[in-house]
């Protein structure tokens, strides 16, 4: 399998769109999904300028009939799934745990857990049998440590993690391998969202060892990596790329 198929949610924007670009360098043939049709027409436009087979597919990955249908027609266009990223994600509503509704979590939930567990329930339920895949988690540094007014996030991310080590454990036996990517603060719009303002984010990028954000393309790298043949022996694993923040 010289051509790789991979499935990317979450692709329309930020990461999941430097993911979908530098796949489709590397030679993969793609199918991109989000919640919004012009976007992804857009983006699989510039997908095929640079040679890559690819196509858009609308999907909520909140709703297990349309990620069931998202890899089903992955499938049934490309033959199998070789590559999954689930990278679809909100930063939820920051600030103080006190001022935190039912709402707020279940809408945060929902996206990052809930999304992430119907992702790996359909991923997995095409590459088991096929005795190979790699997929790939987002995660954050805050899924493996606290964060002062991100509390719903950083539960939500702590959830991804687990999500992640226990379905490489299932899956493992079958030639299958689960990863996570940790980004620490990425030049985004979702970090803009985050901070709120350019002091908020000027104080959290202070904190960064290397002294800047993160560039999206950075974190496509790692997840390349992680779904290659060089990763071949590396499940279950989170990966930090987050210019040292994990380290401090």
């Amino acid at each position: 399998m010289d051509t790789k198929i991979v499935l990317i949610t979450g692709a329309l924007t930020g990461i999941g769109r430097a993911t979908a670009l530098a796949f489709a360098r590397d030679g993969a043939r793609l199918v991109v999904s989000g919640r919004r049709e012009e976007a992804g027409a857009a983006l699989v436009e510039e997908l095929r300028g640079l040679g890559a087979e690819a196509e858009f597919i609308k999907a909520d990955i909140r709703e297990d009939d349309q990620v069931a249908a998202l890899v089903d027609r992955t499938v049934a266009h490309f033959g199998r799934l070789d590559v999954a990223v689930n990278n679809a994600g909100t930063e939820g509503q920051p600030g103080p745990l006190t001022s935190q509704t039912a709402a707020s979590l279940a809408a945060t939930f929902d996206t990052n857990v809930l999304g992430t567990v119907l992702g790996l329930k359909h991923e997995l339920r095409v590459m088991v049998p096929q005795g190979h895949g790699a997929i790939v988690n987002i995660s954050s540094t805050y899924g493996h440590r606290g964060g002062a007014n991100a509390s719903i996030y950083a539960a939500s991310k702590h959830a991804v993690e687990g999500l992640t080590r226990s379905a490489a454990l299932e899956a493992a036996a079958a030639g299958v391998r689960v990863n996570a990517v940790a980004p620490g603060p990425i030049e985004t719009e979702m970090l803009n969202r985050f901070t709120g303002n350019a002091q908020n984010k000027a104080g959290l990028l202070a904190g960064v060892p290397m002294k800047r954000g993160g560039r999206p393309e950075e974190i496509a790298n790692a997840i390349l990596f992680l779904a290659s043949g060089k990763a071949s022996f590396i499940t279950g694993q989170v990966l930090g790329v987050d210019g040292g923040k994990g380290a401090a």
